[in-house]
């Protein structure tokens, strides 16, 4: 069973307070990528896996959709998306991703934010998104990128700095070792899955998926120029983003 992290008090108030930041990763690096990978999708049909918030789904209405279903695991975030982010072709599901077999309709698109390296069983996620999808629909997804989940134990991996204090390269390890990472992110325990790139690319692939774009997040100049810390993500890249078609 997925981990309901989301839901535990602590974390929620914390993550609900990063994202309200102005230079939080999600507004600045990941999303900007994950829109320029965008289908058109006026008159189609979408499934938001870990919908979160809702944005994205209110989003894709205003793109055209006709009709946008959007999961997620936490009640708590989707009481922030039923009273921020509604409207009446929007329905809201309280379920983990490991259970979406049991959506009883197709879609033409599959989205997902940030989600998937909650996930034990990728391949099962691959396989029922593929089921899930209508000829020739469309999957795009995003993960936080495989060289960050890799280290097991937090103190050996990271940032190496300089005299000043300036980040000038990256330290990871277990990377070839997949599997459960546990740690600490506004509260102890959280737990993730590590999977290599070809792991992950190769479950598409043998699903049933053709892989169309493939892209390791980077700041663009505008981005450093107004938060300079955003350097650094020059080093190695923090999200990894697959769009793939049935």
């Amino acid at each position: 069973m997925q981990q309901n992290i989301y839901d535990n008090p602590e974390f929620f108030s914390g993550y609900y307070e990063l994202r309200k930041r102005s230079d939080n990763y999600n507004d600045l690096l990941e999303q900007p990528a994950m829109r320029g990978l965008l289908p058109c999708l006026a008159g189609k049909t979408v499934l938001d896996l870990g919908c979160g918030f809702g944005r994205n789904c209110a989003d894709f209405l205003r793109r055209g959709a006709k009709r946008v279903v959007g999961v997620d695991i936490s009640q708590k975030m989707l009481d922030v998306a039923r009273r921020e982010s509604y409207g009446e072709e929007i329905e809201y599901i309280n379920m983990s991703m490991t259970d979406i077999h049991a959506l009883n309709e197709k879609f033409d698109f599959v989205y997902s934010s940030l989600a998937f390296h909650y996930i034990e069983d990728f391949h099962k996620l691959i396989c029922d998104i593929y089921a899930l999808l209508n000829d020739g629909g469309q999957l795009l997804f995003s993960q936080e990128h495989p060289v960050v989940t890799a280290t097991k134990n937090s103190e050996e991996g990271g940032y190496i700095c300089n005299e000043r204090g300036e980040p000038v390269s990256y330290k990871f390890s277990n990377y070839n070792e997949s599997g459960l990472r546990v740690i600490s992110w506004f509260v102890d325990g959280v737990e993730k899955y590590h999977r290599t790139m070809g792991e992950i690319l190769t479950e598409i692939a043998d699903a049933g998926f053709i892989i169309e774009a493939v892209c390791e997040t980077s700041p663009d100049s505008e981005v450093v120029k107004k938060h300079p810390k955003f350097k650094q993500e020059y080093i190695k890249p923090n999200f990894l983003i697959v769009r793939a078609r049935k």
